[in-house]
């Protein structure tokens, strides 16, 4: 099911985490693909994701749909434990604090 238009940004930056690798890292298409969202929605969203520090692109590739290489997207913080919970650590000490 195609996610809806204010949680777009947050799939395309799961489905980058999923498909990044050592040697490989997804394209727009992969990312659009991966992340069940349209094509315009994904070009439209991921280079104002690369701009505000979501992804960044870490080399470029060749593909057969395309004569120019494309290039490969990774999410520019890795998803941590420490990162996902720190909304719930806020939360504690702001009910501690009360």
């Amino acid at each position: 099911m195609r996610p809806a238009g204010e949680r777009i940004n947050l799939s395309l930056l799961n489905a980058a985490r999923e498909l990044v690798t050592d040697e490989q890292a997804p394209t727009l298409m992969e990312l659009a693909l991966h992340a069940q969202v349209s094509f315009q929605s994904a070009r439209d969203n991921v280079p104002k994701m690369k701009r505000h520090g979501m992804l960044r692109i870490v080399r470029t590739r060749r593909v057969a749909y395309r004569n120019r290489p494309v290039a490969e997207y990774a999410p520019c913080q890795p998803a941590t434990p420490a990162t996902e919970n720190a909304g719930a650590d806020l939360g504690a000490v702001l009910r501690a604090w009360a």
